[in-house]
This record gives structure tokens, C-alpha cells and sequence, in this order.
């Protein structure tokens, strides 16, 4: 059986007039080119999913979790708004089969779990457009609260060890950190570490100790690659 669009729109009751804007959420910028559509492709509509995502993640953890702390709240949304888990969320409505390609990206792989990254949060962005923000806010909890409400608790690890395991799940490669400056005299010394795989940084962080710094990148890394 073919999976369509309204096939999706169905399964959440969105009722719209304004079907191209969710043709749109699931283009890639593949089609537009080898195409030369006048539709657009998904990547706007993947900026503000985006936000609207992070925002209404943030909410719902708040509200289910009184009694963390800021950092446990945290390292509870990082865990839903990856890419990993939107890739995941992607597949299990099928999205994969509802992505217009141009040639050249289907012969190469097809949708991968970037690409189902972005049409997830493209596919939110243009229901918040279309619907505003309490419609879309419900149905973000409908796909996302009992997960966030049964969410294991090892996800509360620190944020080395949530990075290290988020780098091995793609690579074999391990992360680590280097002291870029250190100032200042006990107790007022300050660090300054830098986290780094594949030869790249992809987080920096500051402390009164080389360790609290090295969590610090390794929180600021997660914010940058768990999207």
C-alpha cells in the first residue's frame, strides 16, 4: 500500500487548505534542484520545527519532572531531540516513503537518519505554521509523553559519558578533551577545556577545575550534535 501525505495528516486529524506547505516539509533540496520546483524544499520549515521541538520538549520534561535540576532536565530533553530519536519518530510514521529526492541522493542511500531528522522537525515546523502553537504543542505530546514519562534514568549520566556513548553509536572513535588556558590562582582558577573527535572541536566549556570543565564542553558538544 502507498503511504501519502494525507495518509499521515489523517493519523494526526490535521485538517488544512494548505496542502503544498506540508508537500514541502518532506522535499529535499535534491528535488527542488534536479526538479527546479517551485514548491521549496523542507529547509526553512527545519529551522523553526526546530525551535517550536525544543521548546515543547523543554515543557513537557519540566512538567512531568518537579523535582530535577536544571542539568537532569537537560540531559532528559538532549535524549528526545537528537537526531537519532527524530530519525527514529521519522520511521516509525513512516516518513522515510513520503520524502520527494532528486536521483542523484536516491542512488546514494536514500533517506538517511539526517535526512529523517529534518523532515521530522520540517513536518512540525509546517503544523505550527498551518495550526498555530496549542495545536502543534498536542501533538508533540502525543508522540513524545510516554516516552518522556518512562525515560530511563541512566539517560542522567554525566555528560561525558552521554557524548562518549553518543560518538561510539556512529564511530569507534573516543573523544577528548584539551586544556586550552588555565587562569588564575586557587580557588579562583579557571579552565578552559575544549572537546574533540575526528580531529574536530565540537565543544568548549569553562570551570574552576579541569573536570568541571570537561563537562561543560561535553554538555556544550551534545547541545550542537544532539539535534
Amino acid at each position: 500500500m502507498v503511504r501519502e501525505i494525507r495518509d499521515l495528516l489523517n493519523e494526526f486529524n490535521i485538517h488544512t487548505e494548505d496542502r503544498k506547505l506540508y508537500q514541502r516539509a518532506f522535499t529535499h533540496p535534491s528535488f527542488v534542484n534536479e526538479k527546479k520546483s517551485s514548491n521549496g524544499d523542507y529547509e526553512r520549515l527545519e529551522f523553526i520545527g526546530d525551535g517550536v521541538l525544543d521548546l515543547t520538549v523543554a515543557d513537557i520534561v519540566y512538567r512531568l519532572y518537579p523535582s530535577l535540576n536544571q542539568g537532569d532536565l537537560s540531559k532528559i530533553r538532549i535524549n528526545f531531540v537528537n537526531g537519532k530519536t527524530l530519525a527514529m519518530y521519522a520511521r516509525k510514521y513512516k516518513m522515510e516513503s513520503l520524502i520527494l529526492m532528486g536521483h542523484g541522493q536516491t542512488i546514494n542511500g536514500g533517506p538517511n537518519d539526517k535526512i529523517l531528522e529534518d523532515v521530522f522537525e520540517a513536518f512540525i515546523g509546517a503544523i505550527y505554521l498551518d495550526k498555530g502553537y496549542d495545536f502543534v504543542y498536542n501533538i508533540i505530546n502525543e508522540i513524545f509523553y510516554e516516552d518522556i514519562k518512562n525515560v530511563p534514568m541512566n539517560v542522567l549520566k554525566d555528560y561525558k559519558s552521554q557524548l562518549q556513548e553518543y560518538v561510539q553509536a556512529d564511530t569507534r572513535n573516543c573523544v577528548t578533551y584539551r586544556v586550552v588556558s588555565e587562569t588564575g590562582n586557587p580557588p579562583n582558577t579557571e579552565f578552559v577545556v575544549e572537546v574533540m573527535w575526528d580531529n574536530q572541536v565540537y565543544g568548549q566549556g569553562k570551570g574552576p577545575s579541569k573536570k568541571k570543565a570537561e563537562q561543560e564542553a561535553a554538555k556544550d558538544a551534545l547541545s550542537k550534535v544532539a539535534r
